[in-house]
């Protein structure tokens, strides 16, 4: 199970791109308790942008797998972060760009399509995700 305290330890693994945007992100909050991760994955989601917009499908590859590891092994409030916090982010043009959205869309592993689905279907019918 991954934990809220473990959750970006997979992404700093695999993206070296993304380690000097989270740690000025830590620095940023270090006279907190605790680190409001939502704010990150707003981060996470503008940094996978501009991934997309270079084309990095092999980093991109490799950031996904690790949201789809949250989206099935993650604790409650990972799954919820990934979710609301990363996909949903991806969804918004004014946080990633108008050619995005459908981009990412293409590179997604299976859990993370059938919650994009799910996000897509809440905006367009209020319909609550639920599992």
């Amino acid at each position: 199970m991954i934990s809220k305290e473990e959750m970006f330890k997979p992404i700093l693994a695999v993206s070296d791109g993304f380690r000097p945007i989270w740690n000025e992100f830590v620095s940023e909050w270090e006279d907190e308790a605790e680190l409001p991760q939502y704010l990150a994955l707003s981060d996470l989601a503008t940094y996978i942008s501009g991934l997309v917009t270079e084309s990095r499908t092999r980093e991109l590859s490799d950031i996904f797998e690790v949201i789809e590891r949250w989206l099935i092994e993650g604790d409650g409030y990972v799954r919820e972060a990934a979710i609301v916090g990363i996909l949903e982010d991806l969804q918004n043009t004014n946080v990633v760009g108008s050619d995005v959205p459908d981009k990412v869309q293409e590179l997604l592993p299976p859990e993370s399509q059938k919650q994009w689905a799910k996000i897509i279907e809440f905006w367009d019918t209020g319909r609550i995700i639920s599992e």
